[in-house]
């Protein structure tokens, strides 16, 4: 991460958004530099306005569920900061009972419930490698939906 380029983004947000909180999240989407960049560029088309994530992951620490109202920069596959999104909602469900207007919102693929289910179901398995969890179609998933507040 470019931590300069994170601090330098929330100082230019907070110049012209003086209320914003002190606090926000820093992160990236997917596990790859490639991945990444792909959704990100979806976020800045205005096609990706939600994610997902795995809730065990939260329960073994590794970091804080998201909520309505969290500020998160997202950054780029290099690691820089490109572009700070707010939470709007959140819900947290059965892998198997994500709708299919959450996966439309994701706005990967063709946007179809089945390939967002092949899709996460594959990033899931890989994310609990290591953990003494295994993937099934009841563990429980943060749905987040997000608004495109700034980008540079």
């Amino acid at each position: 991460m470019e931590k300069d380029s994170v601090i330098q983004m929330w100082e230019n947000y907070r110049e012209i958004n003086p209320d914003a909180p002190n606090d926000y999240d820093v992160w990236a989407f997917g596990n790859s530099k490639e991945v990444a960049d792909k959704l990100l560029g979806l976020v800045l088309e205005g096609k990706k306005t939600a994610t997902s994530s795995n809730y065990n992951l939260y329960e073994l620490g590794k970091e804080e569920v998201p909520f309505v109202g969290l500020y998160n920069i997202i950054l780029d596959g290099n690691g820089r900061a490109a572009a700070i999104l707010v939470t709007t909602s959140i819900e947290i469900i059965p892998f198997e009972e994500v709708s299919k207007e959450h996966a439309y919102l994701e706005g990967e693929g063709d946007r179809s419930l089945k390939y967002w289910r092949d899709v996460h179901e594959e990033f899931f398995k890989e994310e609990l490698k290591g953990t003494n969890q295994e993937f099934n179609y009841q563990i429980p998933i943060v749905c987040e939906r997000f608004k495109l507040v700034y980008k540079e």
